[in-house]
C-alpha cells in the first residue's frame, strides 16, 4: 500500500523502509518543498523528454526499412534517452511523493550516461536493482573472492539472470549476457596501460570524455537489443541500418524533441554530483521560481500528444 514505490521501485531494503514506517511523521516544510521539486522534475523527464522522443522511437522500431540509416541511428540515440528519462522520471516522482510524507528512499540513478566504463554505468543505473543482484546473487556465488574463471562465470550468471528478470524474451537474455561479457573484457583490459603517457589536466579531461563517449556508444547499441521485440525485429533494424545509407530521411523531428533532449543533457551534467532538489535548494529565490515556472509550463504545454506508458511497467 506504500504507493510511491509500489510498481517499479526503487527496490527498497526492509532495514531502510520498515523502520521508517514505524516512525511518527509530521509535516515538514523542507520535505514538502524538496518532494514537490522532485515530482515536478520527474514529470518533466517523463512527459516532456521521454514521451516526445518515444514517439519517434516507436515508428523506427515498428518499420525500420522505411527509414534511412541516419534515422535509425537517431532512433537508437533517442531510445537511450527515452528509457533513461522514463525510468529516471518515474523514480524521481516516487522519491518526491515519499519525501513529502517524510520517507527517504534510495536514489535510483546517478547520471549513468556520464560513466567512464560499463562497470561504472551499472553502479549508477537502476542502483536499487543492481545492488540487489550484487547482494543476493553475486556475493552468494562468491563475488570477487574466487578464481578469475569462477568470477567470470559468476558475472555471466548474474547479468544473464538480470536480463531474464526483465522478461521471458531471448533479446533480454542476450542483452544481459552481453553486459557480462563486456565486464569480463573490461577487467581483462584493465592491465593494458595504453594511455599512461597522457599527462596534464587537458589530457586527462580528453581521456575522460573519450571514455564517457565509448561507454555511451556501447550502452546505446545494447539498448537496441533491449528495445527490439524479437530477433527478427533486431535483424531488420541492423539490416536497414547498414543498407539504407542512401535513403532520404523520413523522420521529421519537431524542434521540441531536440530542445527537450538538450535540456536533459545539460541538467544531467549540472546535477552530476548532486540531486535536483538539493541543487535547486541552493539557488537564489528568483532562479528557483523561474525554473519552477518553466518546468510547469513545459509539462502543461510541451508534453507529448501521445500517451506512452512507463516503460518499466511491463517488467
Amino acid at each position: 500500500m506504500f504507493y510511491p514505490q509500489l510498481v517499479t521501485g526503487p527496490i527498497e531494503r526492509p532495514q531502510n523502509l520498515l523502520r521508517q514506517l514505524h516512525e511518527r511523521k509530521e509535516l515538514n516544510y523542507d520535505n514538502i518543498a524538496n518532494g514537490l521539486r522532485l515530482i515536478l522534475f520527474g514529470l518533466f523527464l517523463k512527459m516532456v523528454v521521454a514521451d516526445n522522443l518515444g514517439m519517434y522511437v516507436d515508428k523506427i522500431y515498428e518499420s525500420p526499412f522505411d527509414y534511412s540509416s541516419g534515422d535509425i541511428l537517431l532512433g537508437m540515440l533517442f531510445y537511450s534517452f527515452q528509457i533513461y528519462g522514463d525510468f529516471f522520471g518515474y523514480s524521481t516522482i516516487a522519491l518526491g511523493c515519499a519525501l513529502t510524507m517524510g520517507f527517504t528512499l534510495i536514489d535510483n540513478f546517478k547520471t549513468p550516461y556520464l560513466s567512464g566504463s560499463v562497470q561504472e554505468f551499472w553502479r549508477r543505473w537502476h542502483i536499487s536493482l543492481s545492488s540487489w543482484f550484487r547482494d543476493y546473487l553475486y556475493i552468494p556465488l562468491g563475488g570477487n573472492r574466487v578464481s578469475i574463471p569462477r568470477w567470470a562465470l559468476n558475472t555471466l550468471i548474474v547479468f544473464t539472470v538480470c536480463g531474464i528478470w526483465h522478461g521471458a524474451n531471448w533479446t533480454f537474455m542476450i542483452w544481459g549476457f552481453a553486459y557480462g561479457v563486456l565486464l569480463i573484457l573490461e577487467r581483462g583490459l584493465r592491465n593494458i596501460h595504453l594511455f599512461d603517457k597522457i599527462e596534464g589536466k587537458t589530457g586527462r579531461i580528453f581521456l575522460n570524455i573519450c571514455n564517457v563517449a565509448k561507454t555511451f556508444v556501447i550502452v546505446t547499441l545494447l539498448w537496441s537489443v533491449f528495445r527490439a521485440t524479437s530477433f527478427a525485429n533486431l535483424h531488420d533494424l541492423f539490416t536497414a541500418l547498414f543498407h539504407n545509407g542512401t535513403h532520404a530521411s523520413q523522420l521529421h523531428i519537431a524542434p521540441i524533441a531536440w530542445i527537450a533532449l538538450v535540456l536533459f543533457v545539460l541538467a544531467d551534467i549540472v546535477i552530476r554530483e548532486s540531486r535536483f532538489d538539493v541543487w535547486c535548494g541552493k539557488q537564489k529565490t528568483a532562479v528557483r521560481w523561474c525554473l519552477y515556472a518553466f518546468l510547469i509550463f513545459a509539462v502543461i504545454a510541451l508534453s507529448s500528444v501521445e500517451q506512452i506508458p512507463f516503460i518499466y511497467f511491463q517488467f
